[in-house]
């Protein structure tokens, strides 16, 4: 880590795959010079929750410089050692950091929870973040693509197991809250915490998809009658029934966040965002493998309980149909930890669609820019068509704490 100060950045272009690179920068250390962002739109530069993103990998890694241009199209990024809530580094007495996302704030909470987790397992200390602030959403987001901080808890978290990190993973959502006005914030609130460090990630070799056995959700009301959480699952239910007779989905009532709104007639007025519904669902085979499926009602509205439950469920099969021993939203994750993982190889077998997707390629292209080495692909041999993806680790690790 301390050559990443010296060393001549990489160079990368475009706002696409920022916290991808950013992250893969901070495991790797070397440092990235990131130009163009947005350079010919109207609003050149970074948008609010790239720069709350950086501000969080600020908050959790000591030592690292962060430089952006004028107009903050450029944007050169040394990275430093991953503390993440040692004392002295951000977190306060309780050993907590809180990060407060804006009002502004288009993106789910998952777009730093995900990042996040990747980076827990290689951290001096344990991760504590609280996500606060009027910016928080913890459902999904139509209008990004992000998907909820139920879909994390029940099918991201659970992927780091096969790497060995084991113990000390909860992800609590105190407050629940749908997009507001436009899009734009929702008033929630999310804690995470990872206190598992690791040496180094197990290789892993994951071959066997297996057949769909039972499947699990959450249908959330926030601020809206929670009928609305009925007519969703007996919707959901109605498709997937006839499929899986193991399906049961949790109902989760809550009253809709108060933020701070000020006008200029009253600066301490307040306003309750944050209002909707939705539904997650993880479907999971007999060999562990988890497929989500995430939908929320729009933030303008108009949008029945039962399309919005129905939905889920079609985009769950659909996932499913994918094939594979990963699910899509968790493949990055997956491929990313086995690249850090020890020099050895490992083998996960991925749906062709899955493995010939835009974000997937890039992670390749990404990892092997900063050092990585290349994948070696090869059919399945199943009727599905599957690839079996082997990636050689780099034996980065955790240079922090050297522990088993």
């Amino acid at each position: 880590m301390a050559d990443a100060q010296t060393q001549p950045p990489l160079k990368f272009t475009g706002a696409k795959y920022l916290t991808q690179r950013l992250v893969l920068a901070t495991l790797t250390g070397r440092p990235i010079r990131i130009s163009q962002i947005r350079s010919k739109h109207a609003n050149p530069g970074l948008l609010p929750h790239e720069v709350s993103f950086i501000r969080l990998l600020d908050s959790i890694t000591n030592g690292s410089t962060i430089e952006f241009s004028y107009t903050g199209t450029t944007l050169v990024y040394r990275p430093g050692l991953i503390t993440g809530c040692a004392p002295g580094h951000g977190a306060n007495i309780h050993g907590v950091i809180r990060h407060e996302l804006p009002r502004e704030c288009t993106r789910g909470v998952s777009y730093y929870l995900i990042p996040l987790c990747l980076l827990a397992p290689f951290s001096k200390e344990k991760i504590n973040v609280l996500f606060t602030g009027p910016g928080v959403i913890t459902s999904s987001t139509p209008t990004t693509g992000d998907v909820s901080a139920d879909t994390v808890r029940t099918a991201i978290l659970p992927v780091f197991r096969q790497f060995g990190i084991l113990a000390n993973m909860e992800l609590r959502i105190l407050r629940r809250s749908n997009p507001g006005p436009g899009g734009r914030g929702g008033g929630g609130e999310v804690q995470l915490l990872l206190g598992h460090q690791v040496r180094l990630p197990k290789t892993l070799h994951a071959l066997a998809p297996g057949r769909v056995k039972q499947i699990r959700g959450v249908a959330y009301a926030t601020g809206v009658a929670g009928a609305n959480n009925a007519r969703m699952i007996e919707s959901a239910r109605g498709v997937l029934n006839a499929l899986v007779p193991d399906t049961y989905i949790f109902s989760d009532v809550s009253s809709a966040p108060v933020v701070p709104w000020p006008t200029n007639d009253n600066p301490a007025n307040k306003r309750k965002i944050g209002v909707g519904f939705g539904m997650s669902l993880v479907a999971e085979t007999s060999t562990g493998v988890l497929f989500s499926a995430d939908v929320a009602s729009p933030p303008q509205g108009g949008e029945p309980p039962e399309d919005v439950g129905r939905k889920c469920a079609y985009q769950l099969l659909e996932t499913i149909a994918k094939g594979g021993c990963v699910a899509p939203l968790a493949a990055p994750t997956v491929l990313t930890l086995m690249a850090m993982g020890s020099e050895d190889v490992g083998r996960l077998q991925m749906g062709r669609d899955v493995v010939g997707s835009e974000e997937i390629i890039q992670l390749g292209r990404d990892l092997r820019a900063l050092g990585g080495t290349g994948w070696g692909l090869r059919d399945a041999g199943n009727e599905e068509g599957d690839i079996v993806v082997s990636v050689v680790g780099r034996g980065v690790g955790n240079v922090g704490r050297k522990i088993a």
